[in-house]
């Protein structure tokens, strides 16, 4: 890859990256285009990924996981990404969202057991906040939680859900208080669901444009019992838990569109070195070096922005509106990279012999999931402020 980080790397996050690179290379980018073309899920990812730690990068060793930052995690999912898109989701998902979750606002006894096979990749885990009617708009969900004994009983139905067909662990968002007084994100409360609860059902898997071999379901709670010790953290606190693991989501989906865009960027100069026109290089016409040279600054102004809230991340300190911003460049770079690609590549890039082709289907959702970019813009637009 022609990529170049602008952040030094310690030599175990190089170590990281050159491992995550070996195994997308010789495991995942020879089989992608297969997957996509069937949409269908390789279930030996969940262990692969697994033995590799790397379903577990961000929990601490006392539950099997890596102990490690949030620049090494990135690095990992960028490579992963740049071979299968679909992988790193599954990857992004699992590592931002309900681990962290369960690491952040679960009891003790909550994370002795769900945390260690899931760092282990014996367990899947998936999130599951969005409703049909409910995406942007997370916090008006119709998912109702009502108290039965020593039990709680869900029904409603939830969207988008990535890995909610194969996933053994889902944190699922309902509400628990419907009064006046709690509308929006307020009553609203976090469960830990089990497919093997009476009443849990997959329903529609969705036909996508991109990421065709994630699954994406819908899941429908049919009177679901869930034991009352599977809520997790306060009762009422389930959209900011949600909310608060988002903003870490966010920076998942910016490393995927960052390898994407790297990628794409990689395919569009071996192609302009190969081939030739008018009896020379197409790499040779200035047109398409001011093309490449545009590709190679878009993508490396979004690896640093990225790199940048990831590191103040792991220095304690809030990243707050820079994990939107890097969401909203990376992803929107990652789009536009990949339309010059194809425009590099002509005819060949708008056919599916073509490995550009997949790149730009994959990169158009990272503009749409955990936050628009119009969400993203207003999330940046809330948090300028005049200097004192």
């Amino acid at each position: 890859m022609t990529d170049a980080s602008l952040t030094p790397l310690t030599a175990d996050q190089a170590e990281i990256q050159r491992t995550a690179r070996a195994f997308a290379r010789a495991e995942l980018a020879p089989k992608a285009a297969e997957l996509d073309r069937e949409s269908r899920f390789d279930p030996a990812l969940i262990g692969q990924l697994g033995e590799l730690g790397f379903l577990g990068m961000l929990l601490p060793e006392e539950y099997d996981g890596l102990g490690m930052d949030s620049l090494t995690y990135l690095l990992a999912l960028e490579e992963i990404a740049a071979a299968d898109a679909s992988a790193a989701v599954l990857m992004s998902v699992h590592n931002s969202l309900p681990t962290q979750m369960l690491l952040r606002y679960g009891s003790e006894e909550q994370r002795k057991r769900w945390l260690p096979p899931m760092a282990r990749g014996e367990v899947l885990g998936a999130f599951a906040l969005s409703e049909p009617d409910a995406g942007s708009d997370a916090a008006a969900l119709r998912t109702q939680a009502v108290r039965d004994g020593d039990h709680w009983v869900l029904n409603g139905t939830k969207a988008w859900v990535t890995n909610g067909n194969c996933a053994g662990v889902i944190l699922a968002m309902a509400r628990t208080d419907t009064s006046e007084s709690r509308r929006g994100g307020r009553g609203i409360s976090a469960f830990i669901i089990t497919p093997d609860l009476p009443g849990f059902h997959v329903s529609k898997k969705e036909n996508k444009l991109g990421l065709r071999s994630s699954p994406t379901v819908q899941l429908t709670f049919d009177d679901l019992r869930v034991p009352a010790d599977r809520l997790l953290g306060d009762e009422g606190m389930g959209f900011v838990y949600a909310l608060q693991s988002l903003e870490h989501g966010r920076m998942g989906i910016a490393a995927q569109a960052v390898g994407i865009a790297q990628r794409a960027l990689d395919l569009a100069i071996q192609y302009a070195s190969e081939r030739k026109q008018f009896g020379a290089p197409i790499h040779d016409f200035q047109g398409i070096q001011f093309k490449l040279a545009d590709m190679a600054c878009r993508v490396t102004a979004a690896r640093a922005l990225l790199h940048a809230a990831a590191m103040m991340k792991d220095r304690g300190e809030s990243p707050g509106a820079y994990t939107s911003m890097a969401k909203l460049m990376a992803s929107e770079a990652a789009m536009w990279v990949t339309t010059q690609a194809i425009q590099v590549f002509g005819g060949y890039g708008y056919t599916k012999d073509y490995e550009v082709e997949r790149l730009f289907r994959d990169a158009k959702v990272t503009e749409i999931y955990e936050g628009t970019s119009e969400i993203q813009r207003i999330v940046i637009a809330r948090s300028l402020r005049l200097p004192d």
